[in-house]
């Protein structure tokens, strides 16, 4: 699934493993974590300025194309850090060449016994200044807490493609796993100009299709979407590739018009055959996984069916009861 949808924004942990899973045929909640710990996906920053999962054997490509856009976005934030910047970078190399899978907690406390004292978003900047020259990524997770190591160990064998043969694989991919999308939903993803994603996809024009609508041009993968017999309910987090992975055109989640425009809601959506028909609100305790479900206009049987199955599956996924709220 990562691979195929190439990159997942990953900045909330459990929204993310969610994101993840909930695209899979039977949701487990381990699988994850079993692909981080033995390094096959990565979660590094990437793209943007913000985590994602990748696969191993595509990080250090998508890196290369898409940094140069997004360091200055992190460095800007560094520079109260000055001269001492490249000490600290060397620091934090020899301290997880000595001893790996360090999370933040640990680092900044090492860090600090070498003389070098840290804030947290500081140490997080620095991070991330680190990932996106492919020197430390993501270590094996521990108690499910984020933890770093060496690029180099974690990835073993990174496929490496020059610039343009980059550009026409990005717009392939994305197309491919995201479309219906335009060219400046590609650009907003990926943190490009339009002039480098055009030259992409003229590379891949010829792997794609596309159709006219509202005066946008959308491409996506040959050959039209399998029907589905009944409506397909999804609960799924604001920060999700339905909602994240697009800019130009995301409110296509909302072809009725039941949302404000430029106003983005903190809850979570509950999704109808690709449309957002209510707000979903998720909170756990020790046997429930309750969702508070506020509908933006009235749903019909099969609708509402549709998002309690949704309840049901996030639920088994989460092992606890699913517990339904209707606002």
């Amino acid at each position: 699934m990562v691979r195929s949808l190439l990159a997942v924004q990953a900045e909330n942990p459990s929204q993310s493993a969610w994101a993840v899973a909930t695209r899979t045929r039977e949701p487990q909640a381990g699988e994850l974590a079993r692909l981080l710990e033995h390094g096959r996906v990565v979660r590094t920053h990437v793209l943007r300025p913000t985590w994602h999962y990748v696969h191993q054997e595509d990080v250090l490509w998508l890196i290369e194309l898409t940094r140069d856009r997004v360091l200055p976005t992190i460095d800007q934030q560094l520079v109260p850090l000055g001269d001492r910047l490249p000490a600290i970078a060397d620091t934090v190399l020899e301290i997880l060449a000595a001893e790996p899978d360090r999370t933040r907690a640990e680092l900044a406390e090492a860090l600090a016994q070498r003389g070098h004292e840290l804030s947290g978003m500081q140490l997080m900047l620095l991070a991330a200044h680190l990932e996106l020259h492919a020197l430390i990524c993501s270590g094996a997770p521990r108690d499910g807490e984020h933890t770093y190591a060496l690029f180099s160990d974690r990835v073993i064998a990174p496929r490496r493609l020059d610039r343009d043969e980059a550009l026409v694989e990005l717009a392939l991919r994305y197309f491919t796993s995201h479309g219906p999308a335009t060219v400046r939903d590609l650009a907003y993803w990926a943190t490009l100009t339009l002039t480098d994603v055009r030259r992409g996809l003229s590379g891949a024009a010829d792997r794609l299709e596309s159709f006219d609508h509202d005066g946008r041009t959308y491409w996506h993968a040959p050959g039209a979407p399998p029907a589905s017999a009944s409506p397909a309910g999804h609960l799924l987090q604001v920060l999700d590739e339905m909602y994240r992975g697009y800019q130009d055109s995301r409110w296509t989640l909302d072809a009725e018009g039941l949302l404000a425009r430029g106003r983005e809601t903190a809850m979570g959506m509950a999704l109808v055959d690709g449309q957002m028909l209510a707000a979903m609100k998720r909170t756990l305790d020790k046997r429930a996984a309750t969702f508070q479900i506020r509908p933006l206009r009235g749903l019909d049987s099969d609708e509402t069916a549709a998002i309690e199955d949704a309840a049901a599956r996030y639920a088994r996924y989460l092992a606890l009861e699913p517990r339904l709220v209707w606002v």
